[in-house]
Formats: C-alpha cells, sequence, structure tokens
C-alpha cells in the first residue's frame, strides 16, 4: 500500500504528518516510534515549507505479509510542478512489529488508496481528528518520558547517596590511613626513644665497668675523657680539689664549675636554657661564651671530690644524654673516692708489712734467704709473713704463715700473730705446741679469721730438725746429695677454725748441706692445676743446683727458685720464701 501526496502549504503538510502516524499506528508502529516519526517528519516539512515549492510525500509499507517489514516515507521534490524545490531527497524506515495488527486489507505494493489513511486537506474535522491522535501518541511518550525521568530521578537518589557512601568511605579510609601513619610515625619514634635508651644504658654499663676495675684515681682519671669524646663531649675536664697546686691544671675556672664545686649542684651554663631536670641554669660563661658548659660535681658519700666539665659535641646535648652524663658523672665520683680509700690503705699496709718483714738474724753454720712479693691484683697486701729469732735455749725458730684475706686487716692479724708467736716461743715448747697455743690465741681473738703455718726448730748441737704445720703447703727438704724430699708427715688443720686439737712435731734427720725450703701457697698453687705441679717444680729448682752453690749464694737461689715458678707477671696471690741451708 503505497500513499503519494503533494504539499503546496501547510495545510497539506499537516495532513501528510497526519497521515503518516495513522499509517504507523494502523501497522501496529509503538506510539514512541510513530511520535519520533511524526516529530522527525513535521520538522522536514517545516523546512521543506521555508524553501517553498511543490513537495511530494510517498508514504508506504514493504514486506508486511511476511510478518515483518518497514514503513518507508520518502521526501523529495514534486517533479511534476513548474516551480519544483531544489532541496534534498529525505526518506525514513521504520521498523513494523512482527505481527501486524489485523484489519488491513489491500495489497501494499498496489496503487489504491485506503479511505482509512486518508486525510483530505480541506475537511477541517477529519484534519483535527488526525490531529489529536498525534496529539494523543505524545502524551503518551511524555507519559513515559515522565517515568523515565522518575526512574532517572530515582537512580539520581540512589547514586548521590552511593556517592555519599562512597565518600564516607574515602574519608573513614583517609582517617584509617591517618591513623595508620600516625601509629607507625609513633611506633618509629619509640623505637629509636628505646634504641637510644639501650644505647646510653649499655655504655653506661661499659664505662662504669671500666672505671670500677681500676683502683688508681690517676689512671681513672685519665680513662674519663677517652670515654666521653668525641661521642658525648668535645672537649672535658677534671678538676680535683687536692690537686690544685698541680702545675699542668688551669688556675682560672669557669663561673658554673665554680657554683657547682660550692653548691654540690650541676651547673648548665649557655645563651639559652637547657631545661634539664636538677640542673641550675646560668648565663654563659666568660671564659667560654661560643660553647654551652654541664659543670658537675664529683660527689661522694662523704664532700665533693672535684667537678667535671664538658662541652658538647655540637650545638647543645640531648636532655636523655645530659643525664646519663651525670650520672656518669656520680658513678665515677664514687670509683675515684674507692680507688683512693684503697691507695691509702694499700699504703698503710704495705708500711706495716715492711715493718714486720724483719732482718733474719745470723746463726753460726746456718744460713737463711728469704723473700717476699705481693699479689699483682686486689690490694697488694695479704697475710703472708715469716719470721726466724733464736729462744734463750740456742736453738733458731723459723716459721713461715698465711692469713686468709687481703688488705690491711689480714696485715694486721698477721702482726698480731707474729707477736703471739714471739711471745709463746720465750717458754720452752716444741714447734707442734706453739702452732697448737697459736691456734687457741686465733680462735678466741678473732673466730671468723683463720691462717696456716709451719714452724721449724734448729738446734746447733742437734742434727735433727723437728718441724710442725697447720695446714700449710709441706716443707721441702733438700739432702746434701741433691735428692728432693717432700715432708708430707700429716699436719694439723687450719688455726682458728672452731676444733680442739693438739699439733703433733716431726722430726727430720739434716746433715750439714741440707736445705730445708718454707714457702707459702702463692708460689706452688694456678687456678688451673691446683698445687702438687707447683711442688713437683719447686723441688727440681732445689735439685737443679750444684754441692757449693747453696753454699755460696743462698740469696742468689732464692732468686733463681723464684724465677720458673713465677714465670707470670702477674699474681693473684702473695708468694713467701724462706731457705734454711746448713752449711756443708
Amino acid at each position: 500500500m503505497t500513499d503519494t501526496r503533494q504539499i503546496d502549504g501547510v495545510t497539506d503538510a499537516a495532513a501528510a504528518r497526519a497521515a503518516a502516524a495513522r499509517l504507523a499506528a494502523r501497522h501496529g508502529v509503538p506510539a514512541l516510534e510513530r511520535a519520533r516519526l511524526a516529530a522527525t517528519l513535521g520538522a522536514r516539512l517545516r523546512q521543506c515549507l521555508a524553501e517553498g515549492g511543490t513537495w511530494r510525500l510517498t508514504l508506504g509499507v514493504r514486506g508486511a505479509d511476511s510478518g515483518g517489514g518497514a514503513l518507508h516515507a520518502v521526501l523529495e521534490p514534486s517533479p511534476d510542478a513548474s516551480s519544483a524545490g531544489e532541496g534534498t531527497r529525505w526518506e525514513t524506515t521504520v521498523p513494523l512489529p512482527a505481527a501486524d495488527r489485523p484489519g488491513g486489507t489491500g495489497d501494499s505494493d498496489s496503487d489504491s488508496d485506503s479511505d482509512s489513511d486518508m486525510v483530505p486537506g480541506d475537511d477541517p474535522a477529519a484534519l483535527s481528528q488526525a490531529l489529536m491522535s498525534a496529539d494523543a501518541d505524545t502524551a503518551l511518550v511524555l507519559d513515559r518520558l515522565a517515568e523515565q525521568e522518575a526512574l532517572v530521578a530515582f537512580h539520581r537518589d540512589e547514586l548521590h547517596q552511593t556517592n555519599q557512601g562512597v565518600l564516607a568511605l574515602h574519608a573513614e579510609l583517609d582517617a584509617a590511613g591517618r591513623a595508620q601513619r600516625e601509629a607507625f610515625a609513633a611506633e618509629r619514634r619509640a623505637r629509636n626513644e628505646a634504641e637510644n635508651a639501650r644505647r646510653r644504658l649499655t655504655f653506661l654499663a661499659d664505662a662504669s665497668a671500666v672505671l670500677n676495675t681500676s683502683l688508681n684515681h690517676g689512671e681513672i682519671v685519665r680513662r674519663l675523657p677517652e670515654l666521653l669524646v668525641p661521642r658525648y663531649a668535645a672537649e672535658v675536664g677534671i678538676w680535683l680539689f687536692d690537686e690544685e697546686d698541680d702545675p699542668h691544671h688551669p688556675m682560672t675556672r669557669p663561673a658554673a664549675t665554680v657554683r657547682a664545686a660550692r653548691t654540690g649542684r650541676p651547673q648548665y651554663a649557655a645563651d639559652h636554657p637547657g631545661g634539664l631536670r636538677g640542673v641550675d641554669d646560668l648565663p654563659p660563661s666568660v671564659l667560654h661564651p661560643d660553647r654551652p658548659l654541664l659543670c658537675v660535681p664529683l660527689l661522694t658519700h662523704r664532700a665533693p671530690l672535684g667537678v667535671l666539665t664538658l662541652s658538647p659535641p655540637g650545638e647543645r646535648w640531648d636532655p636523655d644524654d645530659a643525664v646519663m652524663l651525670i650520672e656518669l658523672t656520680r658513678r665515677a665520683g664514687i670509683a675515684i673516692d674507692n680507688a683512693r680509700r684503697f691507695e691509702h690503705n694499700r699504703d698503710i699496709a704495705e708500711t706495716l708489712q715492711r715493718a714486720l718483714l724483719t732482718e733474719l738474724p745470723t746463726t753460726p753454720g746456718l744460713s737463711l734467704a728469704a723473700r717476699y712479693l705481693p699479689a699483682t691484683h686486689g690490694m697488694n697486701i695479704g697475710g703472708d709473713w715469716y719470721d726466724a729469732f733464736h729462744r734463750p735455749d740456742g736453738s733458731l725458730i723459723t716459721v713461715i704463715g698465711d692469713v686468709t684475706g687481703h688488705g690491711l686487716h689480714a696485715a694486721v692479724m698477721m702482726s698480731q700473730l707474729r707477736t703471739a708467736l714471739r711471745a709463746y716461743a720465750v717458754d720452752d715448747g716444741s714447734p707442734g705446741l706453739l702452732l697448737t697455743r697459736l691456734h687457741k690465741f686465733l680462735h678466741r681473738l678473732q673466730p671468723n679469721l683463720y691462717a696456716t703455718a709451719v714452724i721449724a726448730r734448729f738446734h746447733p748441737d742437734e742434727s735433727t730438725l723437728t718441724w710442725a704445720a697447720a695446714g700449710h703447703p709441706p716443707p721441702v727438704l733438700r739432702l746434701p746429695d741433691g735428692r728432693v724430699r717432700t715432708l708430707d708427715a700429716k699436719p694439723g688443720a687450719m688455726l682458728g677454725i672452731p676444733l680442739e686439737q693438739e699439733i703433733a712435731d716431726h722430726t727430720e734427720q739434716v746433715a750439714p748441706g741440707s736445705t730445708l725450703t718454707l714457702y707459702t701457697d702463692g708460689l706452688v698453687e694456678r687456678r688451673a692445676e691446683g698445687i702438687d705441679p707447683g711442688i713437683e717444680r719447686l723441688s727440681a729448682a732445689l735439685g737443679s743446683f750444684g754441692p757449693a752453690e747453696l753454699d755460696t749464694d743462698l740469696e742468689g737461689a732464692a732468686d733463681r727458685i723464684l724465677k720458673p715458678l713465677l714465670s707470670d707477671s702477674e699474681r693473684d696471690d702473695d708468694v713467701c720464701l724462706l731457705l734454711c741451708h746448713l752449711q756443708g
């Protein structure tokens, strides 16, 4: 079916537009497509009317019998008009639904007209009816458009809410990220602070160990700047009050140093406040105006010893480093005080011990040689002692002993034992009886102090040697022929232990050329091997002398005995040696 129309004016254009809409409606074209077809065709018709001339609109349906098909519209200038327009040919195709609406008759390819699709231009009522039908399609489209607008508004609200949720989520994620970054930063700061604290504590422990291992206050004063420069201080000055007359120390000192000495409080002199707890802030020093000074007194339990003056390695100290330096200074003051007290006690003990180690007596036919070497560690003064004296009956008493412990107390007890032995020896008594009386004396005088000793008695009219031992290493006897014997008869227990004992005497035959060696455990005892290997070395050293060497040079023999036995320069205990040689 084909509908061809001549369009000369606006009435023809309106009738053609209405005919296209009715044809589309008849063949089941949806209202939206009908409205789009009518709107597009109407716009094209207005353009044609504006151009002028006569136009021809051809409407037709093709392929409707096959169940598909399309509505075809062609708008072009009319070829038989005298004033044909010169416009461009326009055509469009609208697909029809799969099933055409019932009621349609006629051959789609015939040229006959259909009364239902014809809209006469000169019939206003029919034209109005057609336009109203087109408006119905437009209203339907507008309703559909309203629905779509409502749907768009609904989706717009949902999208807005979704955007708000996304923004809130992003805000939460940003806040969580910011909190996580702050937590990581706080963790790093805490880790750095812990590492710095560990570093300071490690340095403080190591430095304290270095200072406390030395018992020489001069060594402590020398090592203190070595520990601090350059890590914690650029310069270190130490002012000891009792060394003010030393020409190597400056006489002019910063005001902060003097104030620290007077007040006993740390002082901080700088052009900025230090803000250190327990430290007084002062103006910068006139002697050193370009650098801060931290002046800390060297305090002890009694009185300040001096002042430690420090300048920072940079512009200023970290507050925690300054606190650590103040603590180290306190420990250094205690270490210096302990070293000085030790040196004082050591001087007293050395003086006392030198006074007690008197010269050996001269006895016809008997030579004596003694050696005493203090320990190289600790107080250097112990309770080792030797003595030799004549008794009223003409016999010679030789003794060597060892009081437990070191220091002044051990030296005093050794002096008391020596004095008591000389007093007991005035009366007639064998070595065993003398040791028994010393045992009772020591137990009553000092219940918690013990000692060991060996006493040997030589008589000019007898060829026998009487000796007794109390917990002491056994004497060693060298015979005239060079053989060496260890006098290991059962000794008594240590002197002073809470035990009643009677110490027995032992007798040995001695001939001219014999040498009795008395010694303390410091000569033969080593921690790694015990005492027996040391006694064997002592016996070998005694047996190495020729027949006349001991007669001619007993003092030199004593030195030659010590040399192989004391090869180490460091000794943990005192060494005492007494040689008694019967002239050959």
